[in-house]
């Protein structure tokens, strides 16, 4: 249950052999929502996480179909609704959980029970809590990777409520005018908190944003992976070859209350029928039935082996012991 090392599976559903890039991406968008509603729904039902506990149901097209494209050299920023990163990184299920559960075996070694984690050595940041706090972030991660001379990219996650902060105006605009090869993506889930779009912000979309800053921008479906993967591609060759930031709004829906002590009450009871019509892994199954990329069977098979591996990484993560109290400061102030 160990990190994985860095090989990122670098394909897209329309290249390479597609029905194989396909099973990845199905495979990646099952075992987040998997290892999420084991957190969510059981491990906090049952008062083994203490804390904050946020996902991205229903959003899973987003962080896999994107993060699948990424290069090992470049540098991804999720958000707290984004574990496929994490997950295609190499920061395995079992981490995550123990890290959760306040365990050494998560990977700040239980010194944080919950979403705030990263890997320098994986290029994945953790999560700044001010969640537009990340832009500046990437923006001079961008600039970093110019200096050393890489041709790499940067990817920012946040969601719709971090576009209407001050940082992340900020951190645009750095970025546009040194022309820094970050690709930001946003995860437009209709509700910043309890708080809908049409109430943040008068201009009708996040992307509207970008050409203020001289940024492209576009719209996408962000329930559908072959258009997340189209629209990620773009973003990252425009940014690859110097041309700077490009935006990405994913339109979608947070399938759950903003935390896991959320009811979600103010949102319309429609809203969730409609969007649970366009769930992104039922949606990928769907298309390929229609391709010949897999039957039900394979489906049903592909759902039992996410389900034995989460099995077995909360029984890894429970034996994980508790930090010693004698570590506390340990990684956190450097020993001169």
């Amino acid at each position: 249950m160990g990190a994985a090392e860095l090989t990122i599976p670098h394909t897209a559903l329309e290249g390479g052999e597609p029905a194989q890039a396909a099973r990845q991406c199905l495979y990646y968008m099952s075992l987040m929502r998997e290892v999420e509603d084991r957190i969510e729904r059981k491990l906090y039902r049952q008062g083994k996480i203490v804390g904050g506990v946020y996902v991205g149901r229903g959003q899973e097209a987003i962080s896999v179909g994107t993060a699948l494209l990424a290069a090992p050299g470049d540098v991804l920023f999720p958000s707290h609704r984004d574990m496929g990163v994490l997950l295609i990184r190499g920061v395995t299920a079992g981490q995550i959980l123990a890290q959760y559960m306040g365990r050494v075996g998560g990977v700040t070694r239980g010194k944080d029970g919950n979403m705030h984690m990263g890997d320098l050595k994986l290029n994945v940041v953790s999560i700044i809590s001010a969640m537009a706090a990340c832009v500046p972030v990437a923006a001079g991660a961008a600039l970093a990777l110019r200096y050393q001379g890489k041709n790499n990219v940067v990817l920012c996650y946040f969601g719709d409520g971090a576009t209407s902060r001050g940082d992340w105006h900020e951190g645009l605009n750095f970025a546009a005018v040194q022309k820094l090869p970050v690709v930001f993506i946003c995860n437009n889930n209709q509700y910043a908190y309890s708080t809908p779009i049409s109430r943040q912000m008068s201009c009708a979309n996040v992307a509207d944003r970008g050409p203020a800053y001289g940024i492209p921008a576009e719209i996408v479906d962000g329930n559908d992976i072959l258009a997340v993967q189209e629209a990620g591609k773009r973003a990252m060759e425009h940014a690859r070859a110097g041309k700077g930031p490009y935006l990405i709004e994913c339109k979608t829906f947070r399938m759950t209350g903003h935390s896991a002590n959320d009811a979600a009450d103010y949102v319309p009871k429609n809203l969730w029928d409609e969007w649970a019509k366009l769930d992104p892994i039922t949606r990928l199954e769907v298309r390929m039935r229609d391709k010949g990329w897999g039957t039900q069977a394979e489906f049903d098979q592909l759902r039992a082996r996410v389900k034995a591996e989460v099995d077995e990484a909360v029984a890894w993560a429970e034996q994980s012991p508790y930090p010693d109290p004698a570590t506390l400061l340990d990684d956190v102030y450097e020993n001169l």
